[in-house]
């Protein structure tokens, strides 16, 4: 959700993020988003290999996850971490972690729910390009439906069913969503375009989907 915000919205993403950080230890991994998928779209039709894709998506999260750094400025470490150890190491009263991919065969989902489990998170929040889990795809069936809760094995079986490639789109992927299964944490996926939902992904009230134990 960073690539396609001007200067004033990625300000206001900032500011959001620093309000958060004030009583939360706040990490961020960031997309490739659009640039990335416009970028994977060309390395395919040119033959690259699926791995080769992941690279660029990886390049194109650590270009994001600057600008963010630059919003963020004194919030943030200027370093963007290359590992989960490092990101740990970052992080501090008021700081704001911010990170990108790291390795190929890992969207940045996966990345999220490693890293919180990492750092014994207590919360993820997966902010997407729609408002939650739906049974079907919403902009190809309107008979999907959002499913307002689910428990960490719903999930997995749900996401087990999606494809998984360079340059998804899909809610959430297979191997995000078994990380999240596995550590149990309390997960919000809601519309990333929202500010808002960040904080009340974080601190209830969102409208989202919410993944919980059940």
């Amino acid at each position: 959700m960073i690539a396609g915000r001007d200067a004033r919205s990625l300000s206001e993403y900032a500011l959001a993020l620093k309000e958060l950080a004030e009583e939360h230890q706040i990490f961020v991994v960031v997309g490739g988003g659009r640039i990335a998928r416009e970028y994977i779209e060309k390395a395919r039709a040119l033959g690259a290999s699926e791995m080769f894709c992941d690279m660029i998506g990886i390049g194109a999260t650590k270009l994001n996850s600057a600008l963010l750094v630059a919003a963020l400025g004194d919030a943030a470490p200027q370093e963007i971490p290359g590992s989960y150890a490092l990101a740990a190491r970052l992080a501090g009263p008021g700081r704001v972690v911010v990170m990108g991919g790291v390795s190929p065969g890992q969207t940045t989902d996966a990345v999220a729910a490693l890293l919180a489990e990492y750092v014994h998170a207590d919360r993820l929040i997966i902010p997407t390009s729609v408002d939650g889990v739906y049974t079907a795809d919403p902009e190809s069936d309107p008979s999907a439906r959002k499913l307002p809760s689910m428990t960490h094995q719903a999930l997995a079986a749900f996401a087990s069913q999606m494809e998984m490639k360079a340059g998804s789109r899909s809610p959430i992927d297979p191997l995000a969503a078994k990380i999240i299964e596995r550590s149990r944490i309390p997960t919000a996926i809601v519309l990333g375009s929202k500010i808002e939902n960040l904080k009340k992904g974080a601190l209830g009230g969102h409208t989202g989907t919410e993944i919980s134990q059940g």
